[in-house]
């Protein structure tokens, strides 16, 4: 006998934190816009490779949180007889082009500033400092915009864009008031090699996690083995077999698995999915759930499932 038990993985509340979401990645997308054109023009006048890089970061934030938005509308659109879990993944995949342009942007700069550390031009540090503090300030009010990300990668991904921009900003002005003091323009590439490796750092997570999501792999946190232990204690369950568990976007997880009962258990099948779903929510946050119960005769067919290797379930 196959029983399937299957929950949507929305509701209200989400529906409303995605529209705040929105409106926080609409804000700081304004003014992260403003304030990239600000730096392309006060870099090219002071002649800072530092505020140029900032703002190659601010133009890679200003993309990031376009797709970003877009992505999170799209998402919130339903399931069609072709897409049957809907558009959820689309922030997954957003969150991926967001890592992937980190790094590019800081291979970018470490390219320039090597030019310059051979080469070190005079930077006009007056200006570059007006235009780093007036980034630092819009940055700040970024951050506070986007505050509410939660666990979501999408929302992740435009956060670390954002606080990469502004721990660049705080870098320039420290380098702008060196090099003002000092005359040493070699301060300038050092700073962007350092903005480089700060956006690197925060993008190697954010492209482990989406990757991990997009190759179905187990929920970051959530251990297979015990998931599966769990399942077993429930009251007539036999054993558990089949057992798969995965993100569709974060903080949306799945879980498909094949239940083993005695014969007799059938007729309670119904209050047996309401115990397994209670256990599956409470425990592990697990909202979305299709479940097959079967008897040991079925087994016994000679059928053969996916099962934890004997390493992973000893653990």
């Amino acid at each position: 006998m196959h029983v399937h038990a299957s929950h949507a993985p929305s509701g209200p509340s989400r529906g409303r934190r995605r529209a705040e979401e929105r409106r926080g990645l609409l804000k700081a997308l304004a003014l992260t816009s403003t304030i990239l054109v600000a730096e392309v023009v006060g870099g090219f006048i002071s002649n800072s490779l530092a505020l140029l890089a900032d703002a190659g970061h601010m133009l890679t934030d200003a993309l990031a949180l376009a797709l970003a938005y877009l992505a999170l509308g799209l998402a919130t659109r339903p399931a069609t007889p072709h897409k049957t879990y809907g558009w959820y993944r689309l922030e997954i995949l957003a969150a991926l082009t967001n890592g992937v342009t980190l790094v590019v942007i800081s291979l970018f700069i470490f390219w320039e500033a090597y030019a310059r550390f051979m080469d070190p031009p005079e930077v006009a540090t007056g200006m570059m400092l007006v235009i780093a503090t007036v980034g630092l300030v819009a940055n700040a009010l970024g951050l506070r915009f986007l505050s509410g990300h939660g666990g979501s990668l999408n929302l992740r991904g435009a956060y670390l864009h954002v606080l990469g921009d502004l721990l660049s900003s705080v870098g320039v002005i420290i380098g702008g008031v060196v090099m003002w003091i000092t005359g040493n323009f070699l301060i300038d590439p050092l700073l962007s090699v350092i903005i480089g490796v700060v956006i690197i750092v925060s993008a190697y997570r954010l492209l482990r996690e989406s990757v991990d999501v997009l190759l179905e792999g187990a929920p970051i946190g959530l251990d297979l083995a015990e998931v599966e232990a769990a399942l077993e204690t429930v009251d007539r369950v036999e054993g558990v077999h089949d057992l798969h568990v995965w993100s569709l976007t974060s903080g949306v997880n799945a879980l498909s698995c094949h239940v083993e009962v005695k014969f007799e258990a059938l007729t309670g099948t119904d209050a047996l999915l309401d115990r397994i779903r209670s256990v599956l929510q409470e425990r592990f946050d697990i909202s979305h759930t299709t479940i097959q119960i079967e008897t040991e005769s079925y087994k016994e067919k000679g059928l053969v499932y996916w099962k934890l290797p004997e390493s992973e379930e000893t653990q």
